[in-house]
């Protein structure tokens, strides 16, 4: 089954919240494990157990675990291959971007059939020109698997670049447009995604996209549900709030991560009801 539809059943199921693994190095202070791969790997155990069959999506930042060399990645190795077999879907997020054989050799590593660092999607950095992204794209869509491609990021920096217009639409908007062209006619939703950040109003016209919209910057990055309903109403795709943090700083008790997530959850629902 293709990405998208298997995204759009996982959120019928558990709702649209995306839930971050964010294994930071004052995390694992909090909660008592040691900033190694020991402790990466507890802390990546109870995310596991708190996550799996509960939430919709995950999304472990690479750059914690590779921060930990190969012991790292292993672990993420590991986690991933565990959540293929759940019904949480894992978007891993590396934002991968480059030209020719390059990118081929990442959509080998993270999208192609059997890749070792597999994941349901990733997230792709598109400021090398989108159609760069072209072997990583047809690589996903073999697979099965999806992308979520960087539209418009909520650092003050990315403005430089994702705000400067092209004849009659911003660099971020073409983004936007070469997401929803690859998405057109699919059904029940497209596999390519963007992302789009929730702490400011981003300008963007969404709703041609018939793709995923993913949505950081919930909680501890100063959004907050309301936020998200007011920027993203009434797309035809699906918006996927992402929190991480504030979630993760109920551990290291699962069953206390597992409730602030379900917490989150139930403010989205009541946030988009009103509007």
């Amino acid at each position: 089954m293709r990405f998208g539809a298997r995204l759009v059943a996982a959120v019928e199921e558990f709702g649209p919240l995306c839930a971050g693994i964010d294994p930071l190095p004052g995390l694992l202070a909090e909660w008592g494990l040691t900033d190694d791969v020991d402790g990466l790997a507890r802390f990546t155990d109870v995310c596991l157990e708190a996550f799996a069959g509960h939430v919709a999506i995950v999304k472990p930042q690479s750059a914690f675990f590779e921060r930990h060399g190969s012991g790292g990645i292993a672990v993420l190795e590991r986690l991933l291959a565990d959540l293929a077999g759940t019904s949480t879907l894992s978007l891993l997020d590396v934002k991968r971007g480059d030209i020719g054989s390059t990118m081929d050799g990442y959509a080998d590593a993270y999208l192609g059939i059997g890749a070792p660092l597999g994941a349901d999607a990733v997230t792709l950095s598109p400021y090398l020109g989108f159609g760069a992204l072209e072997p990583a794209l047809s690589r996903a869509r073999d697979a099965g698997r999806g992308a979520f491609v960087l539209a418009r990021t909520s650092n003050p920096e990315g403005a430089q670049v994702q705000q400067a217009v092209l004849g009659e639409r911003s660099v971020a908007q073409s983004m936007v447009d070469g997401a929803s062209a690859r998405n057109a006619g699919a059904a029940p939703l497209g596999d390519v995604g963007v992302v789009v950040g929730a702490t400011a109003e981003h300008g963007l016209s969404l709703q041609a996209l018939n793709g995923p919209v993913l949505v950081p910057g919930l909680g501890a990055q100063g959004a907050t549900a309301a936020d998200v309903a007011r920027y993203f109403p009434g797309l035809s795709g699906l918006v996927l709030p992402s929190a991480s943090r504030s979630l993760l700083r109920a551990g290291p008790d699962p069953a206390a991560v597992r409730g602030a997530a379900a917490a989150t959850r139930d403010e989205l629902d009541r946030a988009f009801a009103r509007t």
